[in-house]
């Protein structure tokens, strides 16, 4: 079994199952404590968090005792020298963690969404681990929904014909919760984005370097072209639509319904309907975090590429960052790759990172029962 820590001990880093009540986009267990405890591979051996509210739920929630869980994460791993770290900190302090783990010795980081701040820094944090052979995945985690898979598979395979188009629609910011939108529209289509047109809400939003709503045209290399609608999307939360020319896959509601429609006979001179068919589902679902941890490992013995890694997560960020460079530039097509690798978002998760929302709470608690 793989020795297993988590740095950053909030939602992602231990409690967001417990929000859970229906499945979807997301299967349990989904995040990383849970996922450490559930899986076949690993042992949960420590965590790490600079606010000891969050460290003391942590350490009792999955029984830990004290001494495991530390306030620096350097001191964690010099001593507790895990195989398999998680990142799950806010964005602002991933690229140095990352780096800090990889010189540290881990075979694996499981790091959560978007990558980084800056395309320099996901450079750096790429290089560092590929001179290092430590395996990074990045916790885009629609790669591992078996609906979505199953799309893909069918894409992949012919079933659907020739694929024409990519559309999401996704209300987010386009680093923050873009990073998913993003990649899974680049993991259903099979190709990579070699130029953008982007537009952003306002031209205020786009000219700093926080993150943003905005909408946008990928053009993929192998010839499907892609929407993305991040602004208000209404009554289509979280869909994706695949269209091919002898088939169409439709995920609706936030992963909860998945049609399939293909070509019967009929129609004006006898040229065919389109007509919904029966959907192949799994025989079985497993929790979105265990598939991950899944293919973490096989990364780690085999020296595969994880679903989502490393520099799938780059390219979301990048992508990102040309759909605002497009606007910023007064609607102009941008090729892929920026070239001005300096160039950021401040993803929409790091407002008020000082103080994480849930020790807010607690101190404001505490503070009203006095």
């Amino acid at each position: 079994m793989y020795r297993a820590a988590v740095i950053g001990l909030g939602r992602m880093g231990s409690t967001f199952d417990d929000e859970m009540t229906r499945g979807g986009s997301i299967f349990l267990p989904y995040c990383h404590a849970p996922t450490y405890m559930a899986s076949p591979h690993t042992r949960l051996v420590a965590g790490a968090d600079l606010h000891t509210e969050q460290g003391a739920i942590f350490g009792q929630r999955w029984g830990l005792a004290p001494d495991r869980i530390y306030t620096d994460y350097r001191d964690m791993l010099a001593a507790e020298q895990p195989d398999i770290v998680s990142v799950c900190t806010t964005a602002r302090h991933r690229a140095a963690i990352m780096k800090d783990a990889i010189e540290a010795g881990v075979k694996a980081i499981w790091a959560e969404k978007p990558f980084t701040i800056s395309l320099a820094e996901a450079d750096e944090v790429i290089d560092l681990s590929q001179r290092n052979n430590v395996s990074i995945a990045v916790n885009c985690s629609r790669r591992h929904n078996p609906f979505l898979t199953e799309a893909r598979r069918m894409a992949q395979e012919g079933e659907l014909g020739e694929i024409l188009q990519i559309t999401a629609y996704a209300e987010c910011h386009i680093s923050h919760n873009g990073s998913h939108a993003i990649d899974t529209m680049r993991y259903l289509v099979g190709g990579d984005v070699e130029w953008v047109f982007g537009e952003m809400e306002s031209d205020e939003e786009a000219a700093a370097d926080e993150d943003l709503k905005g909408n946008g045209y990928l053009a993929f290399d192998n010839g499907v072209r892609g929407y993305l609608r991040a602004m208000p999307t209404g009554i289509a939360p979280w869909e994706f639509d695949l269209i091919g020319s002898e088939g169409r896959v439709r995920s609706l509601a936030n992963g909860t319904d998945t049609q399939y429609y293909r070509w019967v006979p009929g129609g004006l001179r006898d040229e065919g309907l389109p007509a919904r068919a029966p959907f192949p589902l799994p025989l079985s679902i497993q929790g979105t975090g265990l598939s991950v941890m899944d293919d973490l490992v096989a990364a780690i013995e085999t020296g595969s590429s994880p679903r989502c890694s490393a520099e799938d997560g780059r390219k979301a960020l990048e992508i990102a960052i040309a759909l605002r460079e497009s606007h910023r530039q007064g609607g102009r097509r941008i090729d892929l790759p920026i070239a001005d690798r300096s160039l950021k978002i401040h993803s929409v998760e790091i407002g008020g990172d000082a103080l994480p929302a849930r020790v807010r709470r607690l101190q404001q608690a505490t503070s009203a029962a006095r």
